[in-house]
């Protein structure tokens, strides 16, 4: 009867340890708007992430990149899934780190050009009109501007540049209204896998990037390193359950194919060397905020 006893308040003891060490943490992610939005498209996440790591997270809804930076600096939010532009400013304002990489299978960009154009090489684009995509994309505005900078084209000088949907900078290159468009490499190609009019060949790429540094979760600098690490601990040990938590809404198909990586700033280089070219040399302001 005293070892069933003595087994019995061991269990407990047990059991209320785990209790007094458990987290409850805030969970924003930057480009999903409204509370219905986040519990739909990202509520198995959360829920493979309380699975994961013991923890309770609760989502906490942003409007805007800048609401999240406020979150972070205001320290109502402690967890932010972000795209590498905004993680370059929120890290400015607010100090906050990745941590986890959600790595995005061909995640790079391009330079499309009409294959009878006569242009063959991004110095010929000096003087001409490029259309890029949203203000402020990593893909389809900062990584085409800086392809253009590594092969010795200011963006902002050299160039006549417009910003439209991709959609729109297709038809415009197709019917000569733009020289060039910048885009993600794998999105123009969704669009030009729906073209019938013209033959394959009518487009070329003639300039790549190199894969994109990733989208990530990131931290605030008011978690203590210990709990973020046991976080992202815990993310690794579970990648398999997490990733399926991700992708299980279509509206995230594409991390489809997906890793997740332990990460940290030096990865983000390149992408303030964006900023940079892009004529933001201070990346302390979201681009078209």
């Amino acid at each position: 009867m005293k070892l069933k006893s003595f087994l019995l308040g061991v269990s407990l003891a047990a059991v209320s340890a785990f209790a007094a060490t458990a987290e409850t943490w805030k969970l924003a992610v930057t480009d999903v708007e409204g509370m219905e939005r986040l519990q739909l498209e990202w509520g198995p996440f959360k829920e493979a992430l309380e699975t994961a790591t013991g923890d309770t997270f609760e989502f906490y809804a942003v409007n805007s990149r800048t609401a999240a930076a406020e979150a972070l600096r205001g320290e109502t939010v402690d967890f932010v899934v972000s795209g590498p532009a905004e993680y370059v400013v929120i890290n400015k304002l607010t100090n906050a780190t990745p941590l986890i990489g959600l790595g995005r299978p061909d995640y790079h960009c391009a330079i499309i050009v009409r294959a009878d154009s006569g242009i063959n090489v991004p110095a010929d684009l000096k003087g001409k009109k490029v259309a890029f995509g949203d203000i402020g994309s990593t893909s389809n505005m900062l990584c085409p501007m800086q392809v253009l900078a590594d092969h010795g084209v200011d963006p902002v000088n050299d160039i006549d540049k417009t910003h439209t949907s991709r959609n729109i900078a297709h038809e415009a290159l197709k019917n000569g209204d733009v020289d060039a468009i910048g885009s993600n490499a794998g999105s123009w190609l969704n669009v030009r896998a729906k073209e019938t009019e013209l033959p394959y060949g009518f487009f070329k790429m003639i300039a790549r990037s190199g894969d994109l540094p990733n989208d990530m979760i990131m931290v605030g600098a008011h978690v203590s390193p210990e709990a973020g690490l046991a976080v992202r601990d815990a993310i690794l040990d579970n990648k398999d359950a997490i990733i399926a938590g991700i992708t299980a809404h279509e509206e995230n198909d594409k991390y489809v194919g997906m890793d997740l990586v332990a990460i940290d700033d030096s990865a983000y280089g390149y992408v303030r060397s964006m900023y940079s070219n892009a004529g933001y040399p201070q990346f302390d302001n979201f681009i078209g905020d």
